[in-house]
């Protein structure tokens, strides 16, 4: 380890505004300097290992999982807001969690869902304003967000309840962000009470959710949603979940569910926008598909360029951009010592643009997708993470967007203005002023 290149604290201390703000080129121009690992020490004690390392990568995520877990950054700070789900813990605690969640994603359960994803988008695209310059992105997480809700909630007319839950959300994760960038501030944050007032708007957000779930195990009404699933998931021991645990996952299926995907289709749109060529491509293929059939499913998986195009959004712009991970005990990959209780930061930002691999990383290209094998790029590229821990709504968030996509490209030509975007690292990558234009085609 102490052979490992090290950023000086001097440079932290330097840097510290600009890393609060966006962290990456921070982290490019350390990778650029010392290669694909390095040190980073903290402003108040000790060190951070950051990688791009492909093999490094692989060995924490997948050949030597068990010997990593997630880091407090996620089973304390984030865990005190959106409270002890499957994305939030460890151990045993997650691997039964996981079980039990999982099967309500599987594809024989999604394939139900998909006409109440689709309605749900066809809703929120009535409020697309046409022919004049907008930023996408709000449209974009009510859009995701209202997804999750009615594919948890079926028909209920919750939209009130869950614009104040995207609110509370949104404010916690800017709060935590500041928590997590600026820990020697935490005494701060304790003194005027932002913590406590953020704890509280926690608690608001579980209460609604408690309410709605209470709700339906009165109403004794099956609605073959993702909230019976989870309703129906059984322990070993027969039991059901606790209210709380119940209330923990699904806050959880809101907050990672509708944001990474409001920011990939905020990035996406952007991406079509400024490639008119690819675009028009896309188009082309949604135009021939007819997703008024029986099997909305079927229909969605012959969209295989959009598919393409949302592969190749979310290799430059990675919702989980960058994933923790701490050592349980020591180990050893290509020929670095990882001591026990040291955290790893591990950039898949910078991995999905890795130069010896990717041919011109930072270029905009869905045909990548169809000229490499899977078995090429797979240790290159994790959109969903990886190992027993990668996301257990990778598919759902899929069929989602390429149903956006469908919707609002059968219907639009996008165009922008904007020659890059400006890029908003917070708890997933978020897209700053996406400033696009929806012209309804002839």
């Amino acid at each position: 380890m102490h052979k490992l290149p090290l950023v000086s604290r001097l440079e932290v201390i330097k840097n510290s505004k600009r890393i609060l703000k966006n962290p990456l080129p921070f982290h490019r121009e350390n990778f650029e300097k010392f290669g694909d690992l390095f040190r980073v020490p903290l402003i108040s004690s000790g060190e951070i290992v950051f990688t791009r390392s492909p093999k490094v990568i692989k060995h924490i995520l997948q050949k030597q999982h068990k010997n990593y877990q997630k880091s407090t950054l996620q089973t304390v700070d984030l865990a005190k807001y959106i409270g002890n789900g499957i994305l939030t813990s460890n151990g045993e605690h997650w691997r039964t969690h996981r079980r039990m969640v999982q099967p309500a994603f599987h594809k024989k359960k999604l394939h139900n869902l998909m006409g109440t994803i689709r309605s749900a988008i066809k809703v929120e695209l009535e409020d697309v304003k046409e022919n004049v310059t907008v930023d996408v992105y709000p449209l974009m997480s009510n859009l995701a967000f209202q997804v999750v809700a009615k594919s948890l909630f079926s028909s209920e007319d919750i939209r009130e309840k869950m614009q104040q839950l995207q609110y509370i959300t949104e404010v916690n994760q800017q709060m935590l962000i500041k928590e997590m960038r600026q820990p020697y501030l935490k005494w701060w944050f304790n003194l005027n009470r932002s913590i406590k007032k953020h704890l509280k708007l926690a608690e608001k957000g579980q209460e609604l959710l408690s309410e709605l779930i209470e709700n339906r195990r009165k109403s004794k009404i099956e609605k073959d949603d993702l909230l019976d699933m989870l309703l129906q998931a059984r322990y070993e021991d027969g039991k059901a979940m606790s209210q709380k645990q119940l209330i923990d996952e699904v806050l959880i299926l809101f907050t990672a569910g509708h944001e990474t995907t409001a920011n990939a289709l905020s990035f996406l749109f952007f991406l079509l926008a400024k490639n008119p060529q690819v675009q028009e491509k896309a188009y082309q293929e949604v135009r021939a598909v007819n997703l008024d059939v029986n099997d909305i499913l079927l229909a969605i998986l012959e969209l295989k360029y959009v598919q393409k195009c949302i592969e190749e959004t979310m290799r430059l712009y990675s919702p989980a951009y960058i994933i923790d991970r701490v050592a349980i005990e020591n180990d050893e990959v290509d020929g670095v010592k990882i001591p026990k209780n040291t955290m790893v930061l591990m950039s898949i930002y910078e991995l999905h643009r890795y130069a010896e691999f990717w041919d011109q990383p930072d270029k905009f290209n869905p045909e990548r997708f169809e000229l490499l094998d899977k078995k090429e790029y797979q240790n290159y590229y994790y959109p969903f993470g990886a190992g027993p821990r990668m996301c257990v709504g990778n598919n759902f968030a899929m069929y989602e967007m390429i149903l956006a996509v469908t919707e609002i490209l059968k219907k639009y030509k996008i165009t922008t203005e904007l020659t890059e975007v400006k890029l908003n690292p917070l708890i997933s990558l978020k897209p700053l002023n996406v400033h696009l234009k929806f012209t309804v085609r002839a």
